[in-house]
């Protein structure tokens, strides 16, 4: 026989479990910030504008020169008390450097998810800073003196207000970006005039590419290529490598071979591309830098 409570029993149940859903209280949205990452800070890393980053106008009563940009950092020269210093922002880094030690000197507020520490490199002449990102990316800010040491206070005190300018930058959307002309140097592979078996033999045997953060530079075991912008040519004696004209020296376990060109679109400025390689020969001055000559020539061939 049939349960004349049957239909009463199912509604009253579906009614109860209507009600149990509509009445349970909605999962709480997690409010916390997201730790910024220095890809979600600062963009594509190849064509980022250091100088967008520098606010010169907090350099404490400083007279400065108008910052000069480069691939991979922006630099400015500037005089305070009568005292010439430089500031620079960047590069990037993202390898372990056992000169930065924590820092908890930091006068301004730190965004979420950021670090300040600071770098013991070059201590008697610089006071440098370094903004690590919640990915672990570090940008470098460094204030130096460029003419006799002054107060390490002085230099920090700098320091602590470009990296407060690289935060408001930052905070503010001021981030920008270049766009490179079709010749410059700054549209190049730095990894790919490295690679190839023609450069096995200075490189050293199964060394492979490793690019930097920026692009613009990489290392393949004791050989390296630099780009960067700089406002003039390097001095001295000059020879053919590649086909082109280059000034090779030796600099104590290194040798350098550096060619420019002209900055397209940017009169008054030059690129220049840096092959570097570590003497392993024991050779002193211009005897080490048999192997530089060798992959300059190779490398120089490549760039456009």
């Amino acid at each position: 026989m049939r349960n004349p409570l049957g239909p009463v029993v199912v509604a009253l149940v579906g009614t109860l479990a209507l009600a149990g859903c509509a009445g349970a209280p909605a999962a709480p949205e997690d409010s916390s910030p997201t730790p910024l990452t220095a890809s979600a800070a600062l963009g594509e890393f190849t064509t980022l504008d250091y100088c967008s980053l520098l606010d010169v106008g907090r350099l404490r009563g400083a007279t400065a020169d108008r910052p000069d940009s480069s691939f991979d950092s922006c630099r400015g020269e500037f005089v305070q008390n009568g005292r010439h210093r430089e500031v620079a922002v960047g590069p990037l880094r993202a390898d372990a450097d056992p000169n930065v030690k924590p820092y908890y000197g930091y006068p301004g507020v730190i965004p979420d998810g950021l670090a300040v520490a600071e770098s013991s490199f070059d201590a008697d002449t610089s006071c440098a800073r370094v903004i690590t990102f919640a990915d672990g990316i570090r940008l470098n800010v460094a204030v130096t003196d460029s003419a006799g040491p002054s107060a390490n206070a002085d230099r920090c005190a700098d320091a602590d207000a470009t990296v407060s300018g690289v935060f408001a930058a930052i905070s503010g959307n001021h981030v920008r970006h270049q766009d490179f002309a079709d010749r410059s140097w700054g549209r190049v592979d730095a990894c790919a005039l490295l690679s190839g078996p023609d450069l096995d033999a200075v490189s050293g045997a199964g060394a492979q590419p490793a690019v930097a953060l920026s692009g613009h530079s990489c290392i393949r075991g004791r050989l390296s290529v630099k780009f960067s912008v700089e406002p003039s040519a390097p001095a001295g004696p000059t020879e053919v490598l590649g086909g082109r004209s280059a000034r090779v020296a030796a600099d104590g376990a290194f040798c350098h071979a550096i060619a420019t060109q002209p900055a397209p679109g940017a009169a008054g400025r030059g690129e220049q591309v840096e092959v570097d390689v570590v003497d392993t020969s024991g050779s002193a001055g211009d005897a080490a830098c048999a192997d530089t000559r060798t992959a300059a020539a190779v490398v120089f061939a490549k760039v456009p």
